[in-house]
């Protein structure tokens, strides 16, 4: 970036807005990592796009203004504007390819289109140096894959049949009338679980990489209206269940692909227990094992912004005189992970 040291990141994927400030040197850092998430209280329902976009527009302004303070720059020093326009909820991404276009104009900046799962596992780099090419456990709300790269491409070796891990916690969450987002509240139930000595009969749906999570919400949701089991006991095993079958899907890519470091992503990563289990089967098969911090697990534009870099150090990107021609910009809510050509490694 001539005259320019710091690009901005733009996540608006799903329930969150976000918006951080890159530094653009050899060894780049995060100098905001700002945002702020639609939620529900206890009872209500989950995300309706809709609602959540109007949240995005609303608040748009004041998180941006926010990194801004929280970075000590001056808008005259944005060389770029990375924007996650691929995968995830249309009107949410519509709402961020919107505030971008009015930025990018505004600076007459450049916009990176980055694709938000990929930036999942790109973040680990910045984080750990060190890890250098692993396999990732990628677990958030939509999305629930086995990534890694070889020959060109991110390849997606497993993945959820039906709904991502996160959106199968919520939508049992939600019908316990938990409210949005559930996880938490679910981890929370399960640690206070007394009887942890009895896992209940649940569905454990893995086939080779790819799970499924369709039947053990719908047994969840029969024992709980019978109330055979009490919500503590259902959160546990319910967590105990899925995620060994997350764990089993990374060991096998581990195995199949013969890397030997795992890196978690995903809000769903977030849950401690996950990360007990994923670092007990690293160190049994001699693994190391990444787990960034929260901040940088859930959804966020930190992880945006510096994807966004490195595709701009290899002129991948659209000049702000063209940022309306559609040809050139657009949303991609269904864009795969291994849809995506790796031009700058």
């Amino acid at each position: 970036m001539v005259n320019k040291k710091y690009i901005l990141g733009i996540e608006t994927t799903a329930h969150t807005f976000g918006i951080a400030i890159v530094s653009d040197e050899k060894n780049p850092k995060i100098l905001a990592n700002e945002k702020d998430s639609f939620f529900t209280e206890d009872g209500e329902g989950g995300m309706i796009p809709m609602e959540v976009a109007k949240h995005h527009d609303d608040i748009s302004e004041s998180v941006y203004n926010l990194a801004l303070e929280k970075s000590k720059i001056k808008e005259k020093d944005i060389g770029a504007i990375a924007l996650s326009n691929a995968p995830g909820l249309a009107p949410c991404l519509l709402s961020g390819m919107n505030f971008a276009k009015k930025l990018s104009k505004k600076l007459q900046v450049p916009i990176v289109c980055v694709n938000h799962c990929i930036a999942h596992l790109e973040i680990g780099e910045l984080i750990f140096p060190e890890c250098k090419d692993p396999v990732l456990l990628y677990a958030s709300g939509a999305n629930t894959q086995v990534i890694a790269y070889e020959s060109g491409k991110y390849r997606v070796f497993g993945e959820t049949l039906d709904m991502g891990v996160g959106n199968f916690i919520d939508t049992f969450a939600r019908y316990a009338k938990l409210g949005f987002p559930g996880g938490p509240k679910i981890q929370e139930l399960a640690d206070e679980c007394k009887n942890k000595n009895e896992i209940i009969d649940l569905p454990y749906s893995i086939k080779g990489m790819d799970v499924a999570f369709s039947g053990m919400l719908t047994k969840l949701k029969n024992y709980l209206d019978t109330k055979k089991y009490s919500l503590n006991e259902l959160s546990y095993s319910m967590q105990e269940i899925v995620f060994a079958m997350l764990v089993e899907a990374g060991e096998r890519a581990l195995a199949h692909t013969g890397k030997k470091e795992l890196l978690l992503g995903g809000g769903v990563a977030c849950n401690k227990r996950l990360q007990e289990m994923c670092k007990k089967m690293c160190e049994e098969r001699g693994c190391k094992f990444f787990v960034p911090e929260n901040s940088l697990l859930v959804d966020n534009a930190a992880m945006i912004a510096y994807l966004g870099l490195k595709m701009f150090k290899k002129n991948i990107f659209i000049d702000w005189k063209n940022v309306d021609n559609k040809r050139k910009l657009d949303i991609k809510p269904r864009e795969r992970t291994d849809n995506v050509e790796i031009v700058w490694k």
